[in-house]
């Protein structure tokens, strides 16, 4: 007699009209679905200063060329094909649901590290959504919301909802250069920074505290003018970083192919980038902080806002 197939224990996402079209594939990325065993994890390395990361997917549809992420991966056929998949942690929500009210309340959580959360599989599924929903309806958490999508500003009602209960909210939108050739090299699959800027500037219309993260800082034509626009923006904190360099077992890196474009822009060859990279982003990062009000650097300009 064979033993009965294991049944799922929990339901997948939050909306079931979502289940029944729930996409395969969108643009250039397969999407899979599988349960996770936990949806918040103890935040460690990078974001040590955090309680928990909290990822609604892996993998990521924006697949940066630089994107540090793909050395995350669980195989190197994962990490060489980043950007082509998303795993939708599909059991997400009723994971979050099951905590204990109140449990996050003063819990400094940071979504996502290593993913972004309004990718474009967002759009269909709603599982951010239904993730801040919990949030709001059961918990006081000071949460950090990571995007480089012009998304994130469907959701104020739920920011604003989480602030309203107690807990805290900061929206961190990333902006890379100020030339559509350069994101087009490093971010093909990405909103324009244009688009991320507009997002900023709405999100601060409404009230919602908002930090614009340079990072990685690329190639800035125009480091005054860049400056001008990102104070339009009417953001007053920022964080700035160069691409990551360093690799090892535990440490991940700067994906090659990002070298070998940075270096065709900047007319150097891929031995001498790093140097001719580092004084760019020296002469900008100096030009903003001349002109911003607060910029933070690194992990310290990451640290928790709250």
């Amino acid at each position: 007699m064979t033993a009965p197939q294991q049944q799922s224990l929990l339901p997948v996402l939050p909306d079931s009209a979502a289940l029944a079209e729930r996409p395969t594939r969108l643009a250039q990325a397969e999407i899979e679905y599988a349960p996770a065993r936990e949806i918040l994890t103890r935040a460690t390395g990078f974001m040590d200063a955090y309680d928990f990361t909290l990822n609604p997917y892996a993998g990521c549809a924006f697949g940066c060329t630089y994107c540090y992420a793909a050395f995350f991966s669980r195989s190197p056929d994962e990490r060489d094909r980043w950007g082509e998949w998303v795993r939708v942690k599909e059991n997400a929500v009723c994971l979050l649901a099951r905590r204990r009210k109140g449990s996050l309340d003063g819990k400094l959580v940071y979504m996502s590290s290593v993913t972004d959360p309004y990718q474009p599989v967002e759009r269909k599924l709603r599982l951010t959504r239904g993730l801040l929903e919990v949030l709001a309806e059961s918990h006081q958490p000071k949460l950090v919301v990571q995007t480089r999508s012009p998304d994130v500003v469907r959701d104020v009602d739920l920011f604003a909802a989480i602030a309203a209960r107690g807990g805290r909210v900061q929206v961190n939108v990333t902006v890379t250069t100020d030339d559509e050739d350069v994101r087009r090299a490093f971010e093909p699959a990405c909103p324009s920074n244009g688009n991320r800027l507009d997002a900023a500037r709405k999100l601060i219309s409404e009230g919602i505290d908002t930090c614009v993260t340079l990072t990685p800082l690329l190639l800035v034509q125009a480091a005054e003018a860049f400056a001008e626009a990102l104070l339009k923006t009417g953001v007053r904190e920022f964080i700035v970083q160069p691409f990551h360099f360093q690799r090892g077992k535990f440490v991940a890196g700067t994906r090659d192919e990002a070298f070998g474009i940075m270096a065709a822009k900047l007319a150097c060859d891929v031995d001498t980038f790093q140097n001719e990279y580092l004084a760019h982003y020296r002469d900008v990062r100096d030009v903003l902080r001349r002109r911003l009000p607060r910029l933070g650097e690194g992990k310290e300009g990451f640290r928790p806002p709250f």
